[in-house]
């Protein structure tokens, strides 16, 4: 790492950028060659000026001189912002209740033991809301209706803060094997039941049968698709290479028409520790970055997350999760043919074949964007029969041109250099070394891959590029070099031109082609070497850094959540929710809607099917500089108790007047 780099890690020494660091990239993909051209901001804003008109729908990328000229902005986001600040609580706009619903370590069951900061312990956290909260879906029940008042939560947990949870502890080397089985229980998934009471606030229902934890041990997860049975999945666990045990950081997701909820394997290296080097997988391992100083040292309990003692073990991660919310005793899924990478998110639609489209994004800087096509229609009739349809179909990577257009390439082995000939031997090894094959197929390395979510009301998808330091040169889809910021990528598939009803019921989002521009370029716009470009009315508090997560009202507007990990501090400002819109005169006009305590990242935003309550989740509050178990920087959500530290937590948010989030 440069001086600055290493000046900010020792600065911020206990909050992990993982994300930021690449991993060892082909050859090929060095980086003096990575990029083909050098460009200018000044020749980035023209290119994005282009590429805007090119889709009709300008507006958010203009000078302020040409908004002006164009007339003035009319946004349909109706909220009173808040101020662009820090604090030790969260804070949402006037007109608004934001209640902490579901907080780390709350009882699910009716055995559950009530949540005890001086007694932490697996056997307790595995009956207990875990930690971290990211990703949320609310499946209403009953199953495939649209009631908004009372439903299924389903929150992924990604990982752990132990010097937030435990005395004495500044880092994870010290954590006992006692700590450690918790912070495995402490992983995964939960399932909570919830109901709007007839004063209009959400309470869990404890001891509901739909409750449910999945953590990094337990249950019995199924591997099904190509790579199911591949002699580089099997290990001494499994001989087989057809299940895994549990499953791990698990950061973004999404859900299917069907009823079904995809969690996401995100840095799923963080886990292996050992040297790869000398094993059967160590250039596969070296392109994931696993083995070396792992974060978690699990080995201590498990010999499976040694490298060295089972080569193949880290292969059976990094995968989308599909299970059932509405039956516990489900055995969740590992569904291959999404892919191995990173995975932040598994956004769904229905396109206007029929067939399913999941959009992904691999979240690490030089990555790249997925989209999985399902082979078969979904049957929306007789929803038993999608039970199998994410095992069928095919994969793509993006490839961004210069000119506009966006190619999806598909990842199918004997097509291209998908061959035996380049280590792939069957479809399922193409699937375990993802990222190789993308490299192999020109794909474009973008600025670390967030969430990518289609905009149900016009067909068009966002891509969050939360940002990427070591960048050294520009391109079209990336313009900005050193890019701490962030940006946020408008992929147009066909048919969705229009940007309205009738282009969401055209897009082609099975199409191999379409075309894209940069919706905003994030960054103060006070400062000039940010390059930020928004609507010319985005005031000093709406303007954001790093967006992450996104989620859209009824109406299209897009709701960004933000996560600057240590860059927090340096900004001024806090992590949260800015909501635009995508269309018309208040196209990328970003207003800042919620704000989180010190220390936390925004995740998780999504909505009831009425758009009247948002659920967001606030994820490892605190932990900022020098915060720790005995003196937190917040001990939000309970601030006024001196002995409780800060919990990750779901907050659910209402209009006071009960009508729809953002008018």
């Amino acid at each position: 790492m440069d001086s600055q780099d290493q000046a900010w890690a020792d600065e911020f020494p206990i909050i992990e950028d993982g994300d930021d660091r690449p991993a060892r990239r082909p050859d090929r993909f060095s980086m003096g060659e990575l990029i083909e051209r050098r460009i200018s901001r000044r020749e980035a804003l023209s290119t994005m000026l282009a590429t805007a008109a090119a889709t009709t729908v300008p507006m958010g990328l203009l000078s302020r001189e040409a908004q002006a000229a164009a007339g003035s902005s009319v946004s349909t986001v109706g909220i009173q912002e808040i101020e662009n600040v820090i604090t030790t609580t969260h804070r949402v706009s006037a007109g608004y209740t934001a209640k902490p619903l579901i907080r780390w370590g709350d009882p699910l069951f009716t055995d559950s033991p009530e949540f005890d900061p001086d007694n932490l312990n697996a056997e307790s956290q595995v009956r207990q809301f875990g930690y971290n909260n990211d990703f949320i879906a609310y499946m209403p029940l009953p199953r495939g209706s649209e009631n908004s008042s009372h439903g299924l939560l389903c929150v992924n947990h990604e990982y752990t803060c132990p010097w937030l949870m435990y005395p004495g502890i500044q880092e994870r080397s010290a954590l006992t094997t006692e700590e450690i089985r918790n912070e495995m229980a402490a992983h995964g998934h939960s399932v909570v039941e919830i109901e709007r009471g007839e004063n209009g606030e959400w309470e869990m229902v404890p001891g509901s049968p739909y409750n449910r934890r999945i953590t990094a041990d337990a249950p019995r997860v199924r591997i099904a698709g190509p790579a199911a049975g591949h002699d580089r999945l099997k290990t001494s666990q499994d001989p087989e290479g057809l299940w895994t045990v549990g499953t791990i950081n698990n950061c973004a997701g999404g859900f299917t028409p069907w009823g079904t909820v995809l969690i996401a394997e995100e840095n799923f290296n963080s886990y292996f520790a050992g040297d790869a080097s000398g094993t059967s997988e160590a250039d596969n391992h070296d392109r994931y970055g696993v083995g070396g100083g792992a974060s978690f040292d699990w080995r201590l309990l498990e010999s499976r997350f040694d490298v060295e003692n089972e080569p193949h073990e880290a292969n059976r991660y990094g995968w989308v999760v599909e299970y059932n919310p509405y039956d516990p005793e489900s055995t969740p899924v590992k569904r291959t043919t999404l892919g191995r990478i990173k995975h932040e998110g598994a956004t769904t639609i229905i396109n206007k074949c029929g067939r399913l489209v999941v959009y992904m994004g691999d979240d690490q800087v030089f990555e790249h964007i997925y989209k999985f096509v399902s082979r078969d229609p979904v049957d929306m009739e007789r929803p038993e029969k999608n039970r199998d349809l994410l095992d069928e179909g095919t994969l793509y990577v993006a490839k961004f041109e210069e000119d506009g257009s966006v190619d999806w390439l598909p990842l199918v082995h004997g097509q291209g250099p998908l061959t035996e000939a380049n280590g792939f031997g069957s479809q399922g090894e193409v699937l375990i070394e993802t990222r190789r094959a993308a490299d192999l197929l020109g794909a474009t390395p973008m600025d670390r891959p967030e969430d990518v979510e289609p905009n149900p009301a016009t067909g068009r998808v966002y891509a969050m590029l939360t940002n990427n330091k070591k960048r050294e040169s520009a391109d079209t889809a990336n313009p900005r070099a050193r890019n701490i910021w962030g940006h946020i990528i408008e992929i147009v598939p066909p048919g969705a031109e229009s940007g309205d009803s009738q282009g969401a019921e055209q897009a082609d989002h099975a199409s191999t082609k379409g075309t894209w521009n940069i919706f905003l370029r994030a960054g103060d716009p006070s400062q000039d070497e940010s390059g930020s470009v928004y609507h010319p009315d985005v005031s000093r508090d709406g303007w954001l850094m790093c967006p992450d997560n996104c989620a859209f009202d009824n109406k299209g507007r897009l709701y960004i959540a933000t996560d600057q990990g240590s860059a927090q501090a340096r900004s001024g400002s806090p992590d949260g929710i800015r909501i635009t819109d995508t269309t018309g005169q208040g196209r990328a006009l970003t207003k800042l809607f919620f704000a989180c305590p010190v220390g936390a990242e925004m995740c998780g935003p999504c909505f009831t099917p009425d758009s009247t309550t948002m659920f967001v989740a606030v994820q490892h509050p605190g932990d900022s500089k020098g915060s720790t178990f005995e003196n937190p920087s917040t001990r939000w959500p309970g601030e006024a108790d001196s002995k409780m530290p800060p919990r990750p937590s779901v907050v659910a948010i209402t209009k006071n007047n009960g009508g729809l989030i953002g008018d």
